[in-house]
C-alpha cells in the first residue's frame, strides 16, 4: 500500500484526483476511486498499537479485538470513497474529542494501560487523532463544493450476548442528526438495511435501539459542515462470533452485498431528493472506475480458461461413419464414438483455478460472481475428463441438470397438440445455406468466418475463438428453418461472440454460469421475434427434452431412437440425430435447457429488458449485476443486438400454443 504523508493527501484531494493509500502520521487508510457525494467510514476498524504502547497495555491482543470492528473496513470496500482507521480504538479512538481519545484508566471495566501514559505518548496518539481529522474536513469540503449535500455512512459492529433485550441487527443513532430535515432519507435506510437477507439470521433495522448515534465523528461534522449528512450504523456482529473471532464468511459475504446494495440505494435517493439529481441511479453512486484486481483475476482466468470447450471435446469425430454403422444394423448398435484428445492436465488446471486470489475483489457482486466461475469451470474440467466414461453422464447431471416434470408436461403438449402447418418454402443445401448466412453477416455488419464442416452434431454451430458459423454438410435444410438459423445463430451466438470481444471483463466471452440456458433461451426469443418461428420448430425443442429424459431412463441408443419415431413420429434422420446429440460423451443432458430457458426469455422480456444479456456470452441470473455495470462503464453495451424489440409473429393459434406452456 502506498504511504502518503498528509500534505500530499490533502494536495491530491484539493486537485480532485483519486487515489488509495495510507496517511503516513497515522493509521488512516484512504480510497477515493471517484469522486460521489457520498463516503464510507470505518473508524474502528484497526487492531494496531504501537510498539511501545503493547508493552504498557494490560490488555491482551484477543481482549481487544474483542471490542474493535473487525471486517467493517472490509464491508464498505466496495464504495467509491472509504476512510478506515488501521490502529486499534485503545491509542486513539476517533469516535471521541481528541482530548478523551486516548483511554486514560478503563474501558469497559477493564484496566487498559499498566501506568498512566506519559504527556509525550498521548500527544503522539492525538496527532494522529488530529491528523485524520484534517484530511476527513478537506475531504468533506472538497465534496460539498462539487456536489452541495454530501452523505456519510459511519460504519461501527457491536457485541450483542453481553446485552439482556433482543437488539436489532442494524441499528441508526439518531440523537445528533435533524430529524426534521434529514428523515426520510434516514427511514430511506432503514427500509434498505431491512431488504437486506442473510443465512440463518432474522434481519431487522431500527432506530436508537442499541445506541443513540452520540459518537464524535458525526458531532464533528455537525459542528463544521451543514450540508453533510451522517449516518452512524452499527451492525450487530452476526457474521462471527464475538467470543472467539471466528468468522462466518457466507454471512460476511451477503453482509457485505446487501449492505453495498442498501449504500448505493439510499445515497441515489439522497441525491434525488437532496441535490436535485433526479435520474440519478443507484449505479451512477458507484464508481465507474474498474477495480485493479478485477481486471488482474479476470485476465488470469482467462489465460487459463480459454482453451476450455464443452462442444469441441464432446462432439464425436466419427459421427458420420457411427451413423452409417447403425443404419445396418439399428437394434445391435450400441454407440462407439470417437473424441478429440483433451489436452489439459485436470489436476493442474485445478490447482490453478482455486488459487486465483478471488477474495481479493472489493464488490461483493463481483467476488461473488468469479466465484461461481470458478466453481462451475471445476464442475466443466470434471465434465471433460470423463467424456466417453460411464461417469460422464453424471458429471453432465451436475453441469447442466436434468428435465424437471414441468420441462416434460410442456414438451408432451407440444409433440401431442395438433400440429400448426407452416410454409416451408424451398429446399435448400448447405452451399446454399451458408451464402445466405454470408449475406447476413454481411447486413449486420458482423466481421465472422463462415463455412462448412462434416465433424459437428448440430446443423449449425458458432465458436468463439476465432469467431466463426459452421454449417453441417450433412444437413439439408428449407428455406424458413435457414431463417431461424440466421436469426439463433448469427443474431445472438454470432452476436454475444462479437459483443463479448469489446468487454474489458474477458470472462464474458468463456461464458457466465448457466449460460447455455440463458443464451439458447436468447437465441429461440430471437427466431420468435423475428417471426419465424414453427410448431415444428417447437416440437424439435420438445422433443429433445424427452430424449434426455429417456437417455436418463433408458441408458440405451436403441430404445431411444425407437422413442423418437414410434411414439413422437420423427423422422429417421431426425431421430437419429437427436439421439446421438444426447448419448455424445457419455449421455449429454444440455438439451433439455433449450425449451425451458426460451420460455423463462420470453415471459421475463415482458417486464424488463434483456438487451445487457447480449454483452457477451452471459447468464439471466447476474442480469441485475450485468445491467448495474454497463451503468457504471464497465461494459459497453451491445454493438450487436439485432433481436425484434416486439414479437412480429403473427399466427394467433401459435402465440396461444407458446401462451399455454408453464414457465
Amino acid at each position: 500500500m502506498q504511504i502518503y504523508s498528509l500534505d500530499q493527501m490533502l494536495s491530491l484531494i484539493k486537485r480532485g484526483e483519486t487515489f488509495s493509500g495510507q496517511l503516513a502520521s497515522s493509521g488512516c487508510v484512504i480510497t477515493i476511486q471517484e469522486y460521489l457525494p457520498v463516503v464510507c467510514t470505518a473508524i474502528h476498524a484497526g487492531h494496531n498499537l504501537r510498539p511501545e504502547l503493547i508493552k504498557l497495555c494490560q490488555l491482551s491482543a484477543e481482549e481487544r479485538y474483542f471490542e474493535e470492528d473487525p471486517f467493517t473496513d472490509e464491508v464498505i470496500a466496495s464504495q467509491p470513497i472509504t476512510l478506515a482507521g488501521s490502529d486499534s480504538r485503545f491509542e486513539y479512538d476517533l469516535n471521541r474529542p481528541k482530548s478523551l481519545s486516548t483511554y486514560y484508566k478503563s474501558a469497559w471495566m477493564k484496566q487498559v494501560w499498566r501506568k498512566p501514559l506519559s504527556a509525550k505518548q498521548r500527544a503522539i496518539s492525538h496527532a494522529k487523532h488530529q491528523d485524520f481529522y484534517r484530511l476527513y474536513e478537506a475531504l468533506i469540503a472538497k465534496l460539498e463544493s462539487m456536489f452541495g449535500m454530501v452523505i456519510v455512512f459511519d460504519l461501527h459492529s457491536y457485541n450483542y450476548k453481553r446485552i439482556e433485550k433482543a437488539t436489532p441487527v442494524f441499528n441508526i443513532g439518531t440523537s445528533q442528526i435533524d430529524m426534521e430535515r434529514w428523515g426520510s432519507v434516514v427511514h430511506k435506510f432503514q427500509r434498505e438495511l431491512k431488504t437486506i437477507t442473510l443465512p440463518n439470521v432474522e434481519v431487522d433495522a431500527e432506530l436508537d435501539v442499541a445506541f443513540e448515534g452520540r459518537g464524535y465523528l458525526i458531532a464533528h461534522t455537525n459542528a463544521r459542515f451543514d450540508r453533510t449528512l451522517v449516518l452512524p450504523t452499527e451492525i450487530k456482529k452476526v457474521f462471527m462470533d464475538e467470543l472467539t473471532g471466528e468468522v462466518y464468511p457466507i454471512v460476511l459475504d451477503d453482509l457485505k452485498l446487501g449492505l453495498k446494495n442498501a449504500f448505493s440505494a439510499t445515497s441515489a435517493y439522497f441525491q434525488r431528493k437532496l441535490n436535485r439529481q433526479s435520474k440519478t441511479r443507484s449505479a451512477d453512486m458507484l464508481s465507474s472506475a474498474i477495480e485493479p484486481e478485477v481486471l488482474e483475476i479476470d485476465a488470469a482466468l482467462f489465460r487459463l480458461a480459454q482453451k476450455v470447450d464443452t462442444l469441441k471435446y464432446v462432439n464425436p469425430t466419427n459421427l458420420a461413419a457411427e451413423r452409417r454403422r447403425f443404419m445396418k444394423a439399428p437394434s445391435r448398435f450400441k454407440p462407439n464414438f470417437a473424441y478429440r484428445q483433451l489436452p489439459i492436465d485436470a489436476n493442474e488446471f485445478k490447482y490453478r483455478l482455486y488459487r486465483l486470489p478471488i477474495d481479493n475483489i472489493a464488490d461483493p457482486a463481483l467476488k461473488q460472481l468469479y466465484k461461481d466461475i470458478v466453481n462451475k469451470l471445476g464442475e466443466q474440467i470434471d465434465l471433460l475428463t470423463s467424456v466417453g466414461q460411464e461417469g460422464f453422464v453424471y458429471n453432465s447431471l451436475r453441469y447442466h441438470g436434468r428435465p424437471d416434470k414441468s420441462a416434460i408436461a410442456n414438451a408432451k403438449f407440444l409433440l401431442y397438440a395438433k400440429e400448426i402447418p407452416e410454409e416451408r418454402g424451398e429446399s435448400l443445401d448447405a452451399h446454399q445455406v451458408c451464402e445466405m448466412m454470408k449475406q447476413s453477416a454481411e447486413q449486420w455488419q458482423m466481421r465472422c468466418k463462415i463455412g462448412l464442416s462434416g465433424a459437428i452434431v448440430a446443423r449449425a454451430m458458432v465458436c468463439s475463438n476465432p469467431a466463426q458459423l459452421a454449417i453441417s454438410t450433412h444437413a439439408q435444410f428449407h428455406e424458413s428453418e435457414v431463417q431461424r438459423l440466421i436469426q439463433h445463430e448469427l443474431g445472438v451466438h454470432m452476436a454475444t461472440t462479437l459483443n463479448a470481444k469489446q468487454q474489458s471483463l474477458k470472462v464474458l466471452r468463456l461464458g457466465l454460469p448457466g449460460s447455455t440456458y440463458t443464451q439458447e433461451g436468447l437465441a429461440i426469443l430471437a427466431e420468435l421475434k423475428a417471426g419465424f418461428m414453427a410448431h415444428s420448430r417447437l416440437n424439435t425443442l420438445a422433443a429433445r427434452v424427452l430424449a434426455v429424459d429417456s437417455m436418463l431412463k433408458e441408458q440405451d441408443f436403441y430404445l431411444t431412437y425407437s422413442y423418437l419415431i414410434d411414439e413422437l413420429e420423427m423422422d429417421k434422420d431426425d431421430a437419429f440425430m437427436t439421439t446421438a446429440r444426447v448419448y455424445r460423451g457419455g449421455g449429454f443432458t444440455k438439451d433439455h435447457l433449450y425449451l425451458s430457458g426460451f420460455l423463462d426469455m420470453l415471459h421475463l422480456s415482458k417486464t424488463r429488458s434483456l438487451d445487457n444479456l447480449l454483452v457477451g456470452k452471459t447468464s439471466v441470473q447476474y442480469l441485475d449485476l450485468l445491467d448495474e455495470l454497463v451503468q457504471r462503464d464497465w461494459l459497453v453495451p451491445p454493438k450487436y443486438n439485432v433481436i425484434p424489440t416486439s414479437n412480429l409473429e403473427e399466427s394467433p393459434s401459435l402465440n396461444y400454443l407458446i401462451e399455454s406452456l408453464r414457465s
